[in-house]
């Protein structure tokens, strides 16, 4: 179900760098850390993470703004970066990942075509930013396809350096 060949990768360079790594989760529902958790080793780079599934549990547990985040649902570039510094700085890790965006469509907000916005940060810097579209209409399969792009750019983004 998890690319477990990359999230081993990921878990050899976090090891080797001595960094570790914390993630916020809104519409992959704990996938991400579930994923992270198979790595071998992962107790050595692997903080744990949070799934902040509405505003209350963002702006309390990741400080992201409230104003902004009520106005767009909670779903932004903005956001996602906030999630990222926030549980970063929460569980003390050196990298915080965070995505947030939809798994189905929600009519009464009219989304149909699904996305989800994704933000890297190491030392409180954003590393790689951006956005996911999904045409698959199945969550779980959204879900999973979502995690699968973030898995591959933390590991260009580790890579990188």
């Amino acid at each position: 179900m998890y690319p477990v060949p990359i999230i081993n990768a990921i878990g050899k360079t976090l090891i080797r760098k001595k960094e570790t790594i914390a993630v916020a989760e809104s519409v992959t529902a704990g996938h991400l850390q579930a994923a992270l958790s198979l790595a071998e080793n992962a107790r050595r780079f692997f903080h744990g993470g949070v799934v902040a599934y509405n505003l209350g549990q963002k702006v309390t547990l990741l400080h992201v703004d409230s104003i902004h985040a009520e106005e767009c649902n909670c779903v932004s570039a903005p956001v996602a970066t906030q999630m990222a510094r926030g549980i970063s700085a929460l569980f003390n890790s050196t990298i915080g990942v965070a995505i947030t965006g939809y798994a189905a469509p929600v009519p009464e907000y009219g989304i149909e075509k699904l996305f989800a916005h994704y933000s890297i940060v190491r030392n409180n810097k954003i590393m790689r930013q951006g956005i996911i579209r999904e045409e698959n209409q199945n969550p779980l399969h959204v879900q999973l396809a979502y995690v699968d792009t973030i898995l591959h750019q933390l590991k260009k983004v580790l890579s990188a350096r």
